[in-house]
């Protein structure tokens, strides 16, 4: 597979691709400093350096930890990543560890687990999990306790993600068969659908001031969220209302996971999957 990490500048509208990889890399997140992108390919984590993309990507330590998805992301004071993997239990499971890397820390006792968003004040993790039906939307301390779910009844939730204040977290969620983008407040209340059209919308990150919402739409009737269709990257207002169509390409799964916006918001990663010349 064809995999191209691309940073799209909100001011012009335009893609740049920084790499071109004939190998399979997913979920970038952009780090607090602005410099770097953290990337996963085959288990592990790698940093690739945005000013100087041809410089060879660094893989990080993560220790045990090899077998890591694309779930993974950086603490809000940049000094720590977030990881789910399964090496330890086989089921994905979220563990922290130093930014440089180094051995991680377990923080949810059951799986399966797959992190999506971390609070500004950087006390709680936000994520998804099996336990009994579908998976639903939980909140855990960062340093580790007990687990709060905060949806019950949708078929499947996905992607949750904080907003810059604090004040809600967004998600994608599936109920009778659509799915939409929705929010709620960090306890759970005050739930609110966000999206109502014939598009399968996933994977929300609100934008550093607050302002929108860029998230994967694809094609109606998908089940899922498959790596390889015709997609598309839109962006709407944080308060609701049209969306605008920023990008189109194929991609999907490992598209935008994960944040990915710069911290200055200028721009945002992703990665698309063209099809082999």
């Amino acid at each position: 597979m064809i995999s191209e990490i691309c940073i799209f500048d909100m001011a012009n509208r335009t893609t740049r691709c920084l790499l071109r990889a004939d190998w399979h890399l997913e979920a970038p997140n952009w780090s607090r400093d602005g410099q770097e992108l953290i990337v996963n390919s085959k288990g592990r984590l790698y940093r690739m350096c945005i000013t100087d993309p041809d410089r060879p990507m660094a893989e990080i330590d993560t220790g045990f930890a090899t077998q890591c998805n694309n779930d993974h992301g950086i603490s809000p004071d940049g000094q720590s990543l977030v990881i789910s993997d399964k090496s330890e239990t086989n089921q994905s499971t979220i563990y922290t560890l130093p930014y440089g890397g180094g051995v991680p820390r377990r923080v949810t006792a059951n799986a399966p687990s797959y992190w999506h968003g971390w609070s500004p004040d950087g006390a709680e993790l936000a994520y998804v999990a099996k336990r009994d039906a579908g998976f639903q939307v939980y909140t855990i301390p960062a340093e580790g306790g007990p687990e709060r779910p905060l949806t019950s009844d949708f078929d499947h939730c996905d992607g949750p993600d904080y907003t810059p204040d604090g004040a809600w977290i967004w998600f994608n969620g599936e109920k009778a068969g659509q799915v939409d983008l929705w929010r709620m407040r960090p306890d759970g209340s005050k739930l609110q659908r966000m999206t109502e059209d014939t598009l399968v919308n996933w994977f929300p990150h609100p934008s550093p001031d607050g302002q929108h919402i860029v998230y994967l739409a694809y094609p109606a009737g998908t089940f899922g969220h498959p790596p390889d269709l015709p997609v598309a990257l839109r962006l709407m207002p944080a308060a609701g209302g049209p969306s605008e169509v920023l990008a189109r390409f194929r991609g999907g799964q490992g598209t935008i996971n994960v944040p990915s916006w710069a911290p200055d918001g200028h721009a945002f990663a992703y990665v698309r999957y063209p099809e082999a010349a």
